[in-house]
């Protein structure tokens, strides 16, 4: 399948079940699909990452190699759905030790800016989460941050996950 044929057959919702489908049979297109969802010039390429979320769901490792890529990829979309589904996908997966400032520096500033979508703003939570159970100086400082999030950009999606998140932190911090 080409990387055209692919990107017209997710133009379509009806086509999203069997695309997904195909690359967990034929993996080798993961590739094109990749080039697909890490292209911001082209029109609902969102579905793509979508569709790389989906696949994760079953096939977790085949998507593990493009993890780096999507790192950065990250840090310069302005897409806010592609935003949303690389949060997550990251948030789930160890991050390494070399990524972890720069993903500490983008997470702080999506999760304190009111102006993107909660479900963004929620993922960036979680990976900041990660990253204080790997560095437990940043403990008290993401206490503070979701605290004043919860206060003053508090939505049900913020304060629920963060308040789950605080329970754990302030255990962490108890056990320093």
């Amino acid at each position: 399948m080409t990387e055209n044929e692919l990107y017209t057959l997710i133009l379509s919702w009806e086509n999203i079940a069997l695309v997904v489908q195909h690359i967990s049979i034929f993996p080798e297109n993961l590739d094109r699909l990749m080039s697909i969802a890490l292209n911001d010039q082209l029109d609902k390429s969102w579905r793509a990452m979508y569709l790389a979320e989906m696949i994760h769901e079953k096939h977790p490792e085949l998507i593990l190699p493009f993890l780096p890529l999507m790192t950065e990829f990250l840090l310069t979309t302005q897409n806010a759905s592609k935003k949303r589904h690389l949060l997550k996908l990251i948030s789930l997966h160890d991050i390494p030790e070399e990524k972890m400032a720069l993903l500490l520096n983008f997470c702080i500033e999506e999760f304190t800016n009111p102006e993107e979508p909660i479900a963004v703003r929620v993922h960036a939570m979680q990976i900041l989460f990660n990253i204080a159970q790997k560095e437990p100086d940043f403990t008290g400082e993401l206490i503070n941050l979701i605290e004043h999030e919860i206060e003053y950009h508090g939505s049900a999606g913020i304060s629920s996950r963060g308040r789950k998140l605080l329970k754990k932190l302030y255990n962490i911090k108890s056990n320093w």
